[in-house]
C-alpha cells in the first residue's frame, strides 16, 4: 500500500479511537524501511510509493503486540475547559456542552456504523470499535448531566 492508502485504512479501522496525521505516516514509512520492517516497491503514478511489510516487520509487530502496556492518557478539551469553568460565562459553558454533545452523538453514530461494517470481516477491529462506542456514550452521559 502507498502512504495514502495506509492512511485511509488506518482512519477507517482506528480513527474513532486513535489519532494520526498524514505527516506521521509519511515520516515513519522511510524509517521503517531503513530498519528493514517494510520493503519499498517501485514508484507508481504521481511518484506514489508502495510499501509491504517484511518478515522482520511481522516479527517486530508481533513482539510489540505481545509487550505489556499501560493505558493512555486522556486529553479532552471539554474536560480541560470545564476545569476552568469559573472563568466562563454560563452561556459560553452551555454552548460548549451543547456543541460537544452534538459532536459526540455524531461520532457515536459513525463508530456504530464502522463497527457494523467491520463485524463480518474483522472481529478484532469491530471489538476495538466498541471502545470508541463506549467512550462516546460515556461522554454523552457526562455532558447531559452538565446541562441540567
Amino acid at each position: 500500500m502507498t502512504g495514502g492508502q495506509l492512511m485511509a485504512e488506518a482512519i477507517n479501522r482506528l480513527g474513532p479511537y486513535w489519532t494520526m496525521t498524514r505527516s506521521q505516516v509519511y515520516r515513519e514509512l522511510p524509517a521503517l524501511a531503513e530498519v528493514g520492517y517494510v520493503r519499498v516497491g517501485k514508484p507508481g503514478p504521481r511518484a506514489s510509493v508502495p510499501y509491504s511489510i517484511s518478515a522482520n516487520g511481522r516479527r517486530a509487530f508481533s513482539r510489540w503486540l505481545n509487550e505489556p502496556t499501560t493505558i493512555g492518557k486522556l486529553r479532552d478539551p471539554i474536560a480541560l475547559r470545564t476545569a476552568f469553568m469559573e472563568h466562563m460565562s454560563p452561556a459560553t459553558l452551555s454552548e460548549m456542552y451543547a456543541d460537544a454533545l452534538e459532536q459526540h452523538q455524531e461520532a457515536l453514530s459513525e463508530a456504530r456504523a464502522i463497527s457494523k461494517e467491520l463485524a463480518g470481516e474483522d472481529a478484532g477491529a469491530s471489538t476495538a470499535m466498541d471502545f470508541a462506542i463506549g467512550h462516546h456514550r460515556s461522554a454523552i452521559n457526562w455532558l447531559k448531566a452538565r446541562q441540567k
